[in-house]
């Protein structure tokens, strides 16, 4: 027979004895996972050398016994279950021998072939638990997989089940007869409710996006008579906006960040001024993340539940910075320094949290004040002509969220955001550089549907990287212009 033969179960280890040889690293890795799914768990820990963090996490359990000693046969003696987590060869062909004495399933850290059972990612929500198994082949994989379920189902679920077990109670009937109830109601888990949502998530994009248009291209019609006449004679700068618009889309749509940030000093080397150079970002986002967006979507790497949370205090916060950047032309000269210190910082946190390995993180970790950080980037991002990536995106990775999927939200509410802002910007200002704009506009929406492609073949670990050193670079970029200036 091919494929995958191991046969799933979940055990109470609360009613069994568990005992763990090895006490470095992987020992607390082992010990982490075992305790965060059965918290109550019988287990024996039994090392040569045992680390001070695996004695801080045992002390927390009244159940968990470290003993800090060498390994011998009698501590198998009453044992129900075996996982050594030791590097030493010799002494796992010791333990597989003992362990098959007393008829104990063991399982061996990163040796397949003398377990006969595996430890596999499990993904929690309340009293709903899956476990995934590779069979041994790439736990990699598994943990990759862990990610986009903890990302893609919601923490609601467990309220889901909790009315579906009142309701099991309730039912009368034979067992076919219950059956089929439950699956009546469950079925909204997997057709209906998703289905609405992509039908009007779809055209709520493209009808934002043909309406969007319509209105821009009406106001600069009517507003600049010069706007006629660059669609005539195309001025030469035009190329060079093209070209801009499509590398820094392609750089902000792969790791979701730095399109407004070098945008926006291109244009400004480009000898346009900075409302103008703000208002030609943020008009070129609109098509651009519009139709990144809309690939993220489609790839599955958007979170529905941040993306609510981001959207209205995003618009809120452009909407407010977009008026008063037009109102104060200097304004972004003194926010920018501040905004890049804290980008620093974040970028530096990422930097370091990309590269820690089996560091588990104590409760959720997760930053939860959504609705604060969506309104300060989108405020940010308008007085500034860039940063709801730096700022909203590096604050969900720095702060545990999932790479992938935070990337796919931040462009998504990136488009509503752009889409607000662009329009308090044409009420507000009487004048645009318009070769500009048309060139960031074009090259930005050539360039999205491919970086979105692209991004969503980078590991985590590699968008992770790639944000910190971006944010890391901008930011001490703009640090030290501004305190050249002040010299």
């Amino acid at each position: 027979m091919e494929g995958n033969q191991l046969f799933p179960v979940f055990i109470k280890l609360n009613t069994i004895r568990t005992v763990l040889i090895g006490a470095g690293n992987v020992g607390l890795e082992k010990l982490a996972a075992i305790l965060s799914n059965s918290p109550d768990a019988r287990v024996d820990v039994i090392g040569l050398d045992v680390l001070p963090e695996l004695k801080e996490l045992a002390g927390s359990y009244e159940k968990v016994n470290v003993e800090e000693r060498a390994f011998k046969a009698e501590d198998l003696d009453g044992a129900d279950l075996v996982i050594a987590a030791t590097n030493n060869a010799q002494l796992n062909e010791e333990i597989r021998v003992q362990a098959n004495l007393r008829n104990l399933l063991v399982n061996f850290a990163d040796k397949p072939d003398l377990c006969n059972f595996y430890l596999g990612s499990v993904v929690k929500k309340g009293d709903l638990k899956i476990a995934i198994s590779t069979n041994g082949k790439s736990p990699t994989i598994a943990k990759r997989l862990k990610e986009v379920l903890n990302d893609g189902l919601p923490n609601e679920l467990n309220d889901t089940l909790q009315n579906m077990e009142s309701l099991r109670n309730t039912l009368n009937g034979d067992f076919k007869a219950k059956v089929i109830k439950l699956n009546e109601v469950t079925s909204l888990l997997v057709e209906g409710k998703e289905k609405d949502k992509r039908v009007s998530l779809k055209w709520l994009i493209w009808v934002s996006i043909v309406f969007s248009f319509a209105i821009v291209v009406t106001a600069f019609w009517h507003k600049e008579p010069e706007f006629q006449a660059y669609v005539v004679n195309l001025n030469p700068i035009f190329y060079w906006f093209l070209l801009g618009g499509f590398v820094f889309a392609m750089i902000d749509g792969a790791i979701g960040m730095s399109y407004g940030v070098t945008s926006t000093s291109f244009s400004l080397a480009m000898g346009v001024p900075p409302a103008s150079a703000s208002m030609g970002v943020h008009l070129s986002e609109i098509l651009s993340n519009g139709i990144a967006g809309w690939m993220h979507y489609r790839f599955g790497n958007v979170n529905w539940k941040l993306f609510r949370l981001l959207l209205l205090p995003g618009i809120l916060g452009a909407v407010t910075g977009a008026y008063l950047l037009s109102s104060l032309e200097h304004y972004s000269h003194y926010t920018k320094p501040f905004v890049s210190l804290y980008t620093l910082i974040l970028g530096c946190v990422i930097l370091s949290k990309a590269f820690k390995v089996n560091v588990k993180r104590k409760g959720d970790g997760k930053i939860k004040k959504i609705s604060l950080l969506g309104l300060f980037g989108g405020f940010i991002d308008a007085v500034g002509g860039g940063g709801w990536g730096s700022i909203v995106l590096s604050s969900l990775i720095a702060g545990g969220r999932n790479a992938r999927f935070s990337l796919g939200t931040v462009k998504i509410t990136r488009f509503f955001i752009a889409l607000m802002s662009s329009l308090t910007f044409i009420t507000m200002l009487n004048g645009a550089h318009w070769e500009a704009v048309a060139g960031l506009v074009i090259g930005s929406a050539l360039a999205s549907p491919i970086a979105a492609k692209v991004s969503n073949k980078i590991s985590v670990k590699t968008i992770m990287v790639s944000v910190g050193v971006l944010v890391i670079l901008v930011s001490l970029r703009s640090i030290v212009n501004f305190i050249i200036n002040l010299i």
